[in-house]
């Protein structure tokens, strides 16, 4: 593989975005999921028993333990924790030299100290991701703060491997577990049929796709099982092209789901962990031909013998056929589950001893390297790094064997039980994690969808409408990514079993009905969309629907299912039951209020976003940040322009002057020939016959020297010039 200077920093710049993108969405979210009117109270995680801060931190990892000594309470630490990480991320983003793994270990420990706390609303895949790509980053990043310096480290492509063996473990975990889940939707094709309209927030183009032909869905499933679990092992392939090309059906396969589905900075972090798979070379090959992207080439043109055999084996696998009566291309999936349990038995432990070739490979590569750096100093400091980073990443590779091996269980029976036992101490920093995304389809018989109801006097009821999921038949999906409202999420998920399941949603009931304003704001940003906004409903009550995906101008159409929530108000026997099952009565004594100058500046800046929706304050983020780069970057590109410019103006000014130089001394000397006889030109070229050998010689020595001393008056003007 070649270089990947260019690829490291694409990566590293990425990172800080989707950072930013994160602290940002849960910043906004934080005094109605966590605050002290919250639904579930950060504080109830925390509780101070006078034990050390060592032991506290300990037993919890987070820095909210330091709120207090701060003059802070819990919900004002996060806020400012939040903050904190917010502007260290926008910091990296707009300042390369801030990409640090001082930055970088920061950051993870921020959002390490919020999930910790976060409890049910901040359990998802993709924020134990983002803590495991967030540590690896602490590794990849130069340490400039410290050292000053953001030049190549011969042992960068080690630690930049784990990216790669990251997204390997991310992508053949998601395509196994569809079909380790028995879901009837995935073997036999049909999930995309269903996905477009069940999953959790869709956009506008879920629509469209949800309306494509049903062979189209079902090819459409083939393709995911191969992009998901054959292409990734081509990131570990010698080959550069089959590397390159993996690249883009990843990317094909993430792009596709962004325009279909709001899943937050999920699937910007994955097309980040890609860059893994780039080399400076087809950096620049960007660079240069732009429109490379929009060409099909990259596809075909890459060992087209080996992408027809994978093409292939695709066939005989999903029983590829044209159908001529469809007008389409027919498939069904022609093994059954025993062959491919056999298969994930066969190539499990192969899997991980190809990581071992793999990042041996890189290592001993990289050992090489600082073996040929001149200079014992130099040589001995190298190898140093070179053993403290390959042991890093190595110790790194071994824990992640244990929850990739969760695949199949004879695997993981054979690991080392040492590896295990590692792999329990470091559990709780989130440093490696499980994978395995959309193992069954939801909603096969209709999107299930609670609707909150509220009135006055018990008759009239009025429907509560979210601002994210879906409710309203006429209202278009909405496009949030890379924000997540972590609420609408948990009650797509509270839709799939009865309420009991979920806990908070008495919460969220007992919170309504008191009207508290913070979680108001997670139904609706702007509170006066609120249907009671002026006065708390009396009485609530919660049904299920089943929705379905209907014609644009209306776009859902639902049917009635089943009382989800009983009719309750305030005092009620069923709601006061269930808040003390759950133990969501607030029993702690009364809190103080702080009004230090810290507290002060927090409450300052959230009255600043009070109602500003989260996706539209990310996205000023993100677009302001992206335009003051690409600014910055096209002045440095013009100013090495001009540079060069005025560089080759001064070189030709000084060839002229030297010659010049050497005419008008030519002249000087015809002159002075003439003054003292000189021979005439007729006797110069009789006498020129005879001397023709020595001549020539000393022509040649003459000519040599001219050429050094006007290099060297070239370089001297070029000096003093500061060129």
């Amino acid at each position: 593989m070649g270089d990947i200077v260019l690829p490291r920093r694409m990566f590293l710049w990425c990172m800080s975005v989707i950072y930013l993108a994160a602290f940002v969405s849960l910043y906004v979210q934080i005094p109605g999921l966590y605050g002290n009117d919250g639904l579930l109270p950060a504080r109830w995680q925390l509780r101070y028993s006078g034990k050390p801060l060592g032991e506290q931190l300990l037993s919890s990892p987070t820095l909210l333990w330091l709120g207090p000594h701060l003059g802070l309470d819990t919900h004002t630490a996060m806020e400012l924790l939040c903050l904190v990480g917010a502007a260290l991320s926008l910091a990296a983003t707009l300042v390369e030299g801030l990409r640090d793994s001082v930055v970088f270990f920061c950051l993870w420990a921020l959002y390490l100290s919020m999930y910790q706390v976060g409890q049910v609303f901040l359990y998802f895949q993709w924020d134990n991701l983002l803590l495991e790509t967030g540590f690896l980053c602490i590794l990849v990043a130069p340490l400039t703060i410290i050292r000053g310096s953001r030049g190549v480290r011969e042992h960068d492509r080690v630690t930049f491997w784990l990216i790669r063996w990251l997204l390997f473990r991310l992508m053949f975990a998601s395509g196994v577990v569809k079909l380790t889940s028995r879901c009837p939707t995935w073997w036999g094709l049909t999930a995309l049929t269903y996905h477009y309209e069940t999953q959790c927030i869709p956009t506008p183009l879920a629509w469209f796709a949800h309306h494509l032909p049903v062979w189209w869905q079902k090819l459409s499933v083939v393709g995911t099982y191969f992009i998901e679990i054959a292409a990734p092992f081509l990131f570990f392939s010698p080959l550069r092209r089959l590397r390159l090309g993996s690249f883009y059906l990843q990317v094909l396969l993430q792009v596709l789901i962004i325009v279909s589905g709001n899943y937050n900075f999920f699937n910007l972090l994955t097309l980040t962990l890609c860059l893994s798979l780039l080399d400076d070379q087809h950096v620049h090959f960007w660079l240069r031909k732009f429109t490379y992207f929009f060409s099909i080439r990259p596809f075909v043109d890459q060992s087209p013998g080996f992408w027809s055999l994978m093409i292939f084996g695709s066939v005989i696998c999903f029983d590829l056929q044209l159908d001529t009566t469809k007008n389409g291309i027919s498939s069904r999936t022609a093994i059954t589950y025993h062959q491919f349990n056999q298969f994930l038995k066969t190539v499990t432990i192969p899997c991980i001893w190809i990581g071992v070739f793999s990042l041996t490979w890189e290592m001993v590569t990289a050992m090489f390297r600082y073996a040929c750096v001149c200079g014992f100093l130099k040589r001995f400091c190298g190898t140093v790094q070179w053993t403290v980073f390959a042991a890093a990443t190595g110790a790194m590779f071994t824990v992640s064997l244990v929850p990739f091996t969760y695949l199949e269980h004879d695997s993981h029976a054979k690991l080392w039980p040492g590896v295990r036992r590692s792999y329990e101490v470091v559990d709780r920093f989130q440093l490696v994690n499980s994978y395995g995304l959309f193992r069954r389809m939801t909603g096969v018989g209709g999107r299930p969808e609670v609707i909150i109801e509220g009135s006055n006097d018990g008759v009239a009821w009025t429907e509560i409408e979210f601002m994210y999921k879906p409710g309203n038949l006429s209202a278009p999906p909405p496009v949030v990514t890379p924000h997540q409202p972590r609420l609408d999420w948990q009650m797509w998920f509270a839709a799939l079993g009865p309420h009991t399941q979920a806990p908070w949603f008495t919460s969220l009931m007992y919170s309504l009905l008191q009207g508290k304003k913070d979680v108001i704001e997670l139904i609706q940003t702007d509170v006066s969309q609120y249907p009671f906004h002026q006065q708390p409903p009396a009485y609530l009550r919660a049904h299920r629907y089943r929705y379905w995906f209907t014609q644009p101008k209306r776009w859902w159409r639902r049917v009635y299912d089943e009382e989800f929530y009983p009719t309750v108000h305030l005092g009620n026997t069923f709601l006061e039951s269930m808040l003390d099952q759950h133990g969501l009565k607030d029993k702690s004594p009364s809190r103080r209020v702080f009004n230090s100058t810290v507290a002060q500046a927090m409450r300052w800046v959230r009255s600043q976003v009070r109602g500003v929706p989260a996706h539209t304050l990310i996205w000023t983020l993100i677009a302001c940040s992206a335009t003051f780069c690409l600014l910055q970057g096209l002045r440095k590109r013009n100013k090495g322009t001009t540079l060069t410019a005025e560089d080759a103006a001064t070189v030709n000014d000084c060839t002229e002057n030297l010659e010049k130089s050497d005419e008008q001394q030519a002249v000087e000397e015809e002159e002075g020939e003439k003054e003292e006889g000189v021979p005439s030109e007729d006797e110069m070229e009789a006498a020129e016959g005879e001397e023709d050998i020595v001549c020539d010689d000393e022509e040649d020595e003459e000519q040599e020297e001219d050429e050094d001393e006007e290099r060297k008056e070239k370089d001297e003007i070029l000096r003093k010039k500061g060129i």
